[in-house]
């Protein structure tokens, strides 16, 4: 059976398309159609005039992700499925843009955007997932897309804040070290600057939620001696608006999270939220970031994509080491950072993982991606079986898997030759060579990590 590929270059308020043979080859030149209802029923007449011509072929369609304006075109392809042989895909554009530096294309227009998308389908088409149905999740990622602009105007807000309080009240600072409490927020209303605060009264301070008169005497005892420089009523008049803002977003946040939870009807959701560390926002956000579990065959797929796999690093002669890769978007990671500073508090499974790994040296950070990776494969399990956490599935999982045995690892690289005592090699080199041979004689590799020889002396 034929096959065509239509590729859609998708701009604010219309789109270019251009439909492909299996041989990259145009069967219909570019054409421009505009995002509006009689250009969605111009496209329709075009499709179907095509399929009819070539009755017994397949039509894949695809549009690249462009921050929404893609989802219009992308909703009335997939409704063409009930009467056209379509098949319809949303693509990555890093994945698309790749592949046309790939092809040495040197210009960029919307036409060979366009041709871009549709060599993608034809060239990479195990990497392609043509949707069958309406995404059940597209309102609750219009949701998460809202409270993510909210959280990012109150980040803004807070460093705003934080810029005029340098001048304005210094000292409150050093209670905003990791975050703004809600506290500072409500004395700096009353009491915007340095001048203020040393005005105020303990007793009257005291009745703000949080604040003792032990941290009220300290704040107007501080506030007497204050190096602040800037006292005039404009810098009040900010620093108070500012606030308000900040707590009428916060407001806004947390309503917002509130009818996200009540309105989610997927039932992984709910499966997540038995791991204590993820609640109803990170559940969310990591069923939008995953969306289908039988995506990712194995768990080391699913913690390649988001980023947490160790990669190691080396080149010639130079040391090497193993680190987080980082790969792919970074929100992802950051909704798995926040599930595992909260599961080193509650869930005894990470936080022993946690302590251990802290005792044996490594740095706070890095024994958060160890417990990042371990969370991840958690939930692959989880997702993947349908079942509720439980700590003895992980604890009865090691002891299976036992410790691996003491072996000799080869080096499969040198499969064709022995090292040459007579290579032009360096002294580094030659003395990786030297305790390597040493450790393979000995039969001391573990883990194939090779323990060093000590140096002799001469």
């Amino acid at each position: 059976m034929q096959s065509f590929y239509m590729g859609g270059d998708v701009s604010k308020g219309y789109s270019d398309f251009v439909i492909l043979s299996a041989q990259k080859q145009t069967v219909m030149k570019n054409f421009q159609l505009d995002d509006t209802f009689d250009g969605h029923c111009k496209l329709y007449g075009i499709l179907d005039e095509f399929i009819k011509d070539h009755q017994e072929a397949t039509l894949y369609a695809a549009v690249e992700s462009t921050g929404g304006y893609e989802d219009n075109w992308y909703n009335e392809l997939n409704k063409f499925q009930s009467t056209l042989n379509i098949q319809v895909a949303r693509l990555n554009p890093v994945g698309v843009s790749h592949n046309n530096q790939a092809d040495l294309k040197r210009n960029i227009t919307d036409k060979i955007s366009a041709r871009g998308i549709a060599e993608y389908l034809i060239a990479h088409p195990e990497k392609v997932t043509y949707q069958q149905h309406q995404d059940p999740m597209a309102s609750l990622r219009k949701q998460w897309k809202f409270i993510k602009m909210l959280t990012k105007q109150s980040t803004q807000l807070l460093n705003q804040l934080e810029s005029l309080l340098y001048t304005a009240n210094p000292e409150i600072l050093a209670y905003c070290k990791d975050d703004t409490p809600k506290w500072v927020l409500k004395i700096l209303l009353k009491y915007p600057t340095a001048i203020n605060l040393a005005r105020a009264k303990v007793t009257a301070m005291a009745k703000i939620p949080y604040v003792q008169k032990d941290r009220a005497k300290e704040l107007v005892a501080a506030a007497k001696t204050s190096v602040a420089s800037a006292t005039d009523p404009t810098t009040q008049h900010l620093i108070i608006s500012t606030v308000n803002q900040i707590l009428h977003l916060k407001k806004n946040i947390d309503e917002q999270n509130a009818y996200m939870a009540r309105m989610c009807s997927v039932p992984e959701v709910e499966l997540l939220k038995t791991f204590p560390g993820i609640g109803d926002a990170s559940a969310i956000g990591l069923m939008l970031e995953i969306q289908n579990i039988k995506r990712f065959s194995k768990a080391k797929n699913l913690t390649s994509f988001f980023g947490i796999h160790p990669a190691y690093k080396s080149s010639g002669d130079g040391t090497g080491s193993f680190k987080m890769s980082k790969k792919g978007r970074k929100e992802p990671r950051t909704i798995l950072f926040m599930v595992v500073r909260s599961a080193i508090t509650c869930n005894p499974v990470i936080r022993d993982l946690y302590n251990d790994h802290v005792q044996r040296g490594k740095s706070k950070m890095s024994a958060m991606g160890v417990c990042m990776h371990k969370t991840l494969r958690i939930v692959y399990g989880m997702l993947k079986h349908g079942k509720a956490f439980d700590p003895q599935i992980d604890m009865a999982n090691r002891q299976r898997t036992g410790k691996p045995s003491e072996q000799v690892i080869k080096d499969k690289s040198r499969r064709y030759q022995n090292y040459d005592s007579k290579a032009p090699i360096s002294r580094r080199q030659k003395k990786k060579r030297l305790e390597r041979e040493k450790s393979h004689s000995e039969r001391i590799t573990k883990r194939g990590i090779i323990t060093p020889v000590p140096l002799t002396t001469t």
